[in-house]
């Protein structure tokens, strides 16, 4: 029961045929033309220019997006806080009924 059983490779049964041979096929050189010299392309756009409004609208907008995250996270934080303390409350008040007896 504990031994553990090899098994053993069954022997083919009826008519076996050899693998056959695959000739691989012939190579042919190719000859690569010589490559164009690269072109550099001409830029499709001028570079981009801020204003003082812009900067000032990107800053404003970046620091929304912060308080806006930061509300929602430490809410979060609070709601998981409120949560557990009444699990606590509730665990202490059950404790304290299930003892008297």
């Amino acid at each position: 029961m504990f031994r553990p059983k090899i098994p053993t490779m069954p022997q083919p049964t009826g008519l076996v045929t050899p693998p056959a041979v695959i000739e691989p096929p012939a190579v042919t050189p190719v000859v690569l033309a010589p490559q164009p010299a690269p072109v550099t392309p001409a830029p499709s756009r001028p570079a981009v220019r801020f204003t003082p409004g812009t900067v000032l609208a990107l800053v404003g907008g970046g620091t929304a997006v912060v308080l806006v995250v930061g509300a929602v996270l430490v809410s979060m934080l609070l709601a998981v806080a409120i949560t557990a303390a009444s699990v606590a409350v509730c665990a202490v008040v059950l404790r304290s009924l299930f003892s008297r007896r």
